[in-house]
């Protein structure tokens, strides 16, 4: 298995589980209806150890291309590889997005509502005030990308990266699972917590296809652009303390 494929599946498992906990919490007449934002937040974190788990010893585990530019940014991954990268990424949130609507199809039926039906494919702001919401997938990002330095700094550098291992084995994935978890938690109420372009626009790509209908373009820029900004803050940040 290749970085490339590694990406892509590691993606995609990682928005089956994350998307489909969303699909299982807000779609009609499922077992988990209205089972709230602990449920959420807590399999969107496991959903991050399982995909990690598969990807980390071939690629290393980005499946974000906000951590894969945090890296390049911080020297720490070579910039010819990001490309690569990122459409693995890109193409694994889609097909992770198209399986979950696949495994719920019969439950997107069941519902009309449409802003649950793009909520289980995208993030979306609960106010909506574009710099307030670019400001929150800053910081969201930012903590992620930097706390994901510290855990990746002796396994991945340019030198490494094609031999990269998550230490202790599987259990090298818990750390930034608990990160997305806490960042979930304490930061996640404003906009979703994208904290990752692929896991929002890759699935936002297949929600306009599946379903014609209006996939909140206007907001869909915020969590490209605010993960992006995040990182490369994040990584100069690092950068200077090192």
């Amino acid at each position: 298995m290749t970085p490339f494929i590694a990406e892509i599946i590691g993606t995609a498992v990682m928005i089956l589980l994350g998307n489909g906990v969303v699909a299982n919490v807000v779609l009609n007449n499922t077992k988990g209806n209205n089972s709230g934002w602990i449920v959420t937040t807590t399999a969107w974190a496991f959903a991050v150890f399982a995909a990690v788990t598969i990807a980390g010893p071939i690629s290393g585990a980005h499946l974000n291309p906000a951590i894969t530019l945090g890296f390049a940014t911080a020297g720490m991954f070579p910039w010819e590889d990001v490309p690569t990268y990122i459409a693995g990424e890109m193409i694994g949130a889609m097909i992770g997005a198209l399986l979950v609507y696949i495994f719920y199809k019969d439950h997107f039926s069941a519902t009309s509502d449409e802003g649950s039906k793009l909520a289980c494919f995208s993030t979306g702001p609960a106010i909506r005030k574009p710099i307030s919401n670019l400001v929150s997938e800053i910081i969201g990002t930012f903590v992620l990308v930097f706390a994901v330095f510290y855990i990746a700094e002796p396994s991945f550098s340019a030198e490494t990266i094609t031999n990269a291992k998550i230490g202790l084995g599987s259990i090298g994935a818990l750390p930034v699972s608990i990160i997305v978890w806490a960042i979930g938690l304490s930061l996640g109420g404003t906009t979703g917590y994208a904290i990752n372009p692929a896991r929002d626009l890759g699935p936002r790509i297949i929600h306009s296809i599946l379903f014609k209908a209006k996939s909140d373009w206007g907001y869909s820029w915020i969590p490209v652009i605010g993960p992006m900004i995040g990182a490369v803050l994040a990584a100069l940040l690092f950068l200077t303390l090192k």
